[in-house]
């Protein structure tokens, strides 16, 4: 028989108990900061501020945001706050628009980092006995080990399979069964894609939580891939300058947006201009500042991610609404700002039409072009009529509610390129 793994007594701790833990690690983390980093103490210094000055966690608003480019600009190991001895692993981003951002660990970040995840997974809904089959890609991304390290330390059986080889995955997840999958959701497209190439009902699999994070995605993704697969799907966020996954993640009883777990990083909401900080329930960037982290503590991240913070509802903590846009990933379209999910949001109201697509921006003279590909659904592809009318219509919301105007291409069953790791959802060849 299996049973619900228990919660940790913070995770339901008072707001009062919480706060005060916070603010007893924040003294520790800004103090570590300064006194083992370079970098840090410089830009204390040059800001003005010293970590003895913080009597309130508000304080924390008088010190210097970090950036990506703080990290690039002092690689490989230049944030290190530790000695080379006890640094136990490191990451790296991929570095595709630059040089990769380096994170490392100690064997307490390892720890502790392991032990988030493995709440996570609870919270997602895992049982004793549970097989996790883990599709994030391993190697310098923290997905995957990320992942693997996490439900092992919650007492799952882990299936370590990685990215690619997608009959293969197919295969495994019919003949091991597992309960759980920890995949990016387009890949999980790719997945179901494949099941039903080869005749299986994507929803008859042993499958019945999957666990996705990694890239932006909608609450109407969220609908397609449960009715689909017939699972319960949860977000689970992170990215590696400030851990890896399981920063912060939803509770399966909820799904209102994933729960931060506020004991190791502190959240801030800023306007993503002026860099002021928002009360609670307002819109903006969201910043985090690491409370526990050795090798490389981070002080005010800027995350490029767009949210608010929310109260806490299946747990103390606070949640942050489900990320689906990024500053960063903003397209400026003939003056008109235009976030990716709201292209795929008005997609999958069109049943004709598979979740899977990529936006093509172009330059006809000095006037912006946006081509969307999108493909059929298997079932509807034979269908040309109903195709055009899906077409037409998309054509026609995407200029009424968002206000640009898109060439809609219907392409073959499969002409999306599809990936094994986080979806390539923009091409943008217009010149610099």
């Amino acid at each position: 028989m299996t049973t619900t793994l228990p919660l940790e007594p913070i995770e339901t701790a008072s707001r009062d108990e919480l706060a005060a833990l916070q603010l007893e690690r924040l003294k520790w983390s800004l103090n570590h900061a300064y006194e083992s980093s370079p970098v840090y103490r410089r830009k204390f210094d040059e800001a003005g501020v010293h970590p003895s000055e913080v009597q309130s966690l508000a304080d924390l608003a008088r010190f210097p945001f970090t950036t990506k480019k703080d990290l690039r600009d002092n690689y490989p190991f230049g944030m290190f706050a530790v000695p080379q001895e006890r640094i136990s692993r490191i990451h790296a981003s991929s570095g595709t628009t630059g040089k990769p951002t380096v994170v490392a660990y100690t064997a307490r970040d390892i720890d502790t980092w392991a032990n988030l995840v493995a709440r996570s997974v609870r919270a997602a809904g895992a049982r004793r006995g549970d097989k996790v089959h883990v599709s994030y890609g391993y190697g310098l991304f923290t997905g995957g080990l990320g992942a693997h390290y996490g439900a092992e330390r919650a007492g799952l059986t882990v299936i370590p399979f990685g990215g690619g080889q997608t009959e293969k995955q197919v295969q495994l997840i019919q003949d091991f069964r597992p309960d759980i999958i920890m995949v990016t959701p387009s890949y999980m497209l790719a997945i179901a894609d494949e099941m039903e190439r080869q005749g299986i009902d994507p929803a008859t699999c042993s499958l019945r939580i999957g666990i996705f994070g990694a890239e932006p995605w909608t609450n109407d993704m969220r609908t397609a891939i449960e009715n689909r697969m017939g699972i319960t799907a949860v977000d689970i966020y992170g990215l590696s300058e400030v851990m890896g996954p399981g920063v912060a993640s939803e509770c399966a009883e909820t799904k209102d947006g994933p729960t931060i777990w506020e004991d190791h990083f502190y959240p801030e909401i800023i306007d993503p201009e002026t860099g002021e900080v928002l009360p609670d329930g307002e819109f903006g960037e969201l910043v985090f500042t690491s409370l526990t982290k050795e090798a490389l503590p981070i002080i005010r991240y800027r995350t490029r991610d767009l949210t608010r913070l929310l109260p806490g509802t299946a747990r103390t903590m606070r949640r942050m609404e489900k990320i689906t846009g990024r500053s960063d990933d903003m397209l400026i379209i003939r003056g008109v700002n235009v976030f990716p999910t709201q292209i795929e949001e008005l997609l999958l109201k069109q049943p004709a039409l598979a979740p899977h697509y990529q936006i093509i921006l172009t330059k006809e003279g000095p006037m912006d072009v946006m081509t969307l590909n999108c493909e059929p659904c298997p079932e509807a592809a034979p269908d040309y009529g109903a195709l055009d009318a899906a077409r037409d219509a998309l054509a026609y919301d995407i200029k009424a509610l968002i206000g640009v105007t898109a060439q809609v291409n219907v392409l073959d069953v499969n002409g999306i390129e599809r990936s094994v790791g986080k979806a390539k959802r923009v091409i943008d060849k217009r010149p610099k």
